[in-house]
């Protein structure tokens, strides 16, 4: 196992009726911007219950945070937060708003261009306080530091992370799931399934409570994901998979691991490029990047057949192309198409993506560094 350090501040609120916990979850003080996205919440009733929850504060609202949140809408909103003076936000929504709201946050006490957090990793020194009320469970952004906002006018998707911008709160509450759109559901348990694995499918150290965590997240996402569409579906049902997607990504199976992320790494530059949701790129990406790290990762893809897929690995070549294909089929089970076809892309897709790539220095990906720019265009060839 290696060395690693390992803290979660997030307080989490999880269950039924748990969005009253703002009342005594947020300083009476304190005024609010809640920060939400296409305005969903106000035909499912969490607003209501959101209103309701802060009826004794000062707050205001921010509508219209998109699906990979951009430069431009978050730079109304810190607009709006330095000309009326809140010193509050609460994000509403799903990773997408929470991820925006994380840029807000920081944006708004930024002294400079705040593109600058994001294009040269300029350093955050402080950032107004966030809380969340989660509304589609995915991206785990609720419970870690880390975002990722998008530029409309220069096709870039990067990265930022700062533990100022952890929220003091999330409030999961499973109820919330029963409106989502099924295509919102599949994104959600394609991107927790994700997010185990680039944690996960590396190479062994030994971390045997890692491991058994992230098998645990990757069978109950495996055995409750495709239960989670319709209208007869359980409270256990949803309660299990935003648990899971909270879980795959704040901090706890990747401490003490090493951890791959190429997957991610290509899938931003298709969403930059060609505007497809986040899961939907890493459903494309992942069995390619299995396929073609096959070697490095051989030992950790055994586990995987074996222990979670429950595969003989007696013929250790025919287990690792059988657990490929399983992955592959999950993704269909959760209706969720992995190829570039099934979006009207083709080959021309390679040369555009390597580029992106090039151009933002990810030229060395994956948890030995391995993925080449040759192997980039290979995976995405196959992605075809």
């Amino acid at each position: 196992m290696l060395n690693f350090s390992f803290v979660n501040p997030t307080q989490i609120h999880f269950g039924e009726g748990q969005i009253s916990s703002l009342t005594s979850s947020i300083p009476q003080d304190a005024k609010v911007l809640v920060v939400y996205g296409g305005g969903s919440i106000k035909k499912n009733g969490v607003y209501e219950q959101v209103s309701n929850a802060l009826n004794a504060h000062t707050w205001g609202e921010f509508a219209g945070i998109e699906p990979n949140p951009s430069y431009q809408t978050c730079m109304q909103a810190v607009a709006m937060v330095r000309e009326q003076g809140y010193d509050y936000i609460l994000a509403v929504g799903g990773g997408s708003v929470i991820d925006g709201c994380k840029f807000i946050a920081a944006a708004a006490l930024f002294d400079g261009e705040p593109w600058d957090i994001l294009g040269k990793g300029a350093e955050v020194k402080s950032a107004l306080p966030l809380g969340v009320v989660l509304t589609l469970p995915a991206t785990g952004s609720e419970s870690n530091s880390f975002s990722v906002i998008s530029n409309k006018d220069t096709n870039d998707k990067l990265p930022f992370a700062t533990t100022l911008v952890q929220p003091q709160f999330a409030v999961l509450d499973p109820d919330v799931m029963k409106t989502l759109p099924e295509r919102q559901l599949a994104n959600g348990v394609v991107d927790a399934f994700v997010h185990t694995m680039e944690q996960y499918l590396t190479y062994p150290v030994n971390a045997k409570v890692q491991d058994r965590f992230a098998e645990g997240l990757l069978l109950t996402l495996m055995e409750e994901g495709p239960s989670v569409f319709g209208q007869d579906v359980s409270y256990e049902v949803r309660a299990n998979v935003m648990w899971s997607a909270t879980m795959a990504l704040n901090g706890l199976i990747g401490a003490g691991v090493p951890q791959d992320w190429g997957t991610h790494m290509i899938g931003h530059e298709l969403t930059a490029v060609y505007g497809l949701d986040h899961a939907q790129t890493l459903a494309i990406v992942l069995p390619r990047m299995m396929e073609e790290q096959k070697e490095p990762k051989r030992d950790k893809l055994l586990q995987y057949a074996q222990r979670v897929l429950g595969l003989d690995t007696s013929d250790p070549d025919a287990a690792i192309e059988q657990a490929i294909a399983k992955t592959e089929a999950f993704f269909h089970s959760v209706n969720m198409p992995t190829r570039l076809r099934d979006y009207g892309l083709g080959e021309e897709v390679a040369d555009k993506i390597v580029a992106q790539l090039e151009r933002h220095g990810m030229t060395a990906l994956g948890e030995h560094q391995s993925v080449t720019l040759d192997k980039s265009r290979n995976i995405l060839l196959r992605s075809v």
